[in-house]
């Protein structure tokens, strides 16, 4: 009969092994991020938003659409006045955050915080997706550790805890989409094709900017299949139906509404005039919106959103042709914003520049890491690649935020844990784990 001595030995041994299992969990690591971001929003009070004109600082063009959604308008009224209905901002997370109006109160602080909840576990499943993609790639031990880094990294808590945005959720849908990606390789089944066309249609339905990438990874998909000698376009041509089908009724729907075709959503010209007109230095020129700008707002009203978007992008693109190497300039600082961190407009100038300076370390380390990643010729490098260089090329072009990286940052966070373990010397290099 075992004695009590050997008991008591053998139960801290049975604790270090359950914590071992928990550690290296993403299940484990997830619903740790998940308390850590719900604590904060309790902790910080985040659900309290500065006042503002028509509650506009609640979710901005996103919680002014929720709110027309519950008030029965319908989606229209992108910066509070009725201004109509509107193809603003893409769908998904207005319809989301009309939901949760509708069942807690429009602007109201129940509302907040279901909001801003919903936000930490989209932030807190992305863990998940994140260590299959690292296991796949690397190595277990990046897996893990890049897990707890974005479960414990203050900037990634930040967004989710303080923005109504459809920012983690993106990061979420991408961070999937590239896991699926490096999958399909090897999987067979129709149904993960299908997966794959819905999944995107869902990132188109939410953060249409990561279509940038959609082609790049779709032919890396195929083109790794014809290696092996798998037969891939039928599924490829299955995908891109149910991808169709999962936009095609937003897309109806643009139609019906404005009498043209519109491709989700039809504010890039606006956007481009926020960058780029006198005074442009690479950063939004927000106080020229409707929001800020009684002016702007007039001539929305007046002409509608059609003709104003029209105006406003025929104004940024007569700047741009003024002078295109001004242009070619502000490209380059746009693109130094996008990875080292824009100005900011706000704060002490010692913590603004530290908060850059850990802004640029991180895009370093990431850069880095896909640099050792395609020279060591890790599986997945060159999808990676391709979503690094397209992803940001929009930004480049209109205008630079930190908030924008958000979406990569996922496997930004990856590349930077694999090459801090690279050159600590452990054997992260090692073949990695198929999953």
């Amino acid at each position: 009969m075992e004695t009590i001595a050997q008991a008591d030995r053998r139960a801290p041994t049975a604790l270090r092994s359950t914590w071992k299992r928990a550690v290296a969990s993403p299940w484990w690591i997830a619903a740790i991020a998940l308390a850590l971001r719900l604590a904060w929003i309790m902790i910080g009070h985040t659900y309290k938003f500065k006042p503002a004109p028509y509650n506009f600082n609640f979710g901005w063009e996103m919680g002014s659409i929720g709110a027309s959604i519950a008030s029965g308008r319908g989606f229209a009224n992108p910066f509070g006045p009725p201004t109509g209905p509107t193809a603003w901002e893409p769908p998904m997370y207005p319809y989301w955050t009309g939901l949760v109006f509708l069942a807690f109160g429009i602007y109201s602080k129940a509302s907040a915080i279901v909001l801003l909840g919903l936000n930490s576990i989209f932030s807190a499943l992305t863990c998940i997706p994140i260590f299959f993609i690292g296991r796949r790639m690397f190595s277990r031990r990046v897996a893990i550790v890049s897990s707890w880094a974005w479960a414990l990294l203050p900037s990634v808590i930040t967004w989710c805890t303080r923005w109504v945005w459809e920012t983690t959720l993106s990061a979420l849908l991408l961070a999937l989409a590239v896991w699926l990606a490096l999958a399909l390789e090897e999987l067979e089944g129709v149904e993960w094709w299908c997966l794959f066309g819905l999944l995107w249609g869902a990132i188109a339905l939410n953060g249409t900017s990561l279509l940038a990438f959609l082609p790049a990874a779709g032919l890396w998909v195929w083109y790794r299949r014809a290696r092996c000698g798998k037969r891939s376009l039928a599924r490829v041509v299955l995908a891109s139906l149910v991808f169709l089908a999962s936009i095609s009724p937003w897309l109806v729907r643009n139609y019906n509404t404005f009498g043209r075709f519109i491709f989700i959503r039809d504010n890039f010209g606006a956007e481009l005039r926020l960058g780029n007109g006198d005074g442009a230095s690479g950063t939004i020129m927000d106080d020229l919106g409707p929001p800020q700008d009684p002016s702007a707002m007039r001539q929305f009203l007046e002409t509608g959103e059609l003709k104003y978007i029209a105006m406003r992008k025929q104004q940024a693109l007569d700047y741009i042709r003024e002078d295109y190497s001004r242009f070619a300039g502000l490209c380059w600082k746009r693109l130094l914003y996008f990875w080292a961190g824009a100005p900011r407009k706000t704060g002490s100038w010692w913590l603004n520049q530290a908060k850059n300076s850990l802004f640029l370390a991180s895009s370093v380390l990431a850069l880095w890491g896909l640099v050792r990643t395609l020279r060591l010729r890790k599986p997945g490098a060159w999808l990676l690649f391709w979503l690094i260089l397209l992803y940001p090329m929009v930004y480049y072009i209109v205008y630079a935020g930190a908030r924008y990286r958000q979406p990569i940052e996922p496997v930004m966070t990856i590349l930077a844990v694999f090459v801090l373990i690279e050159s600590g010397g452990n054997p992260a290099i090692s073949p990695p784990v198929q999953s």
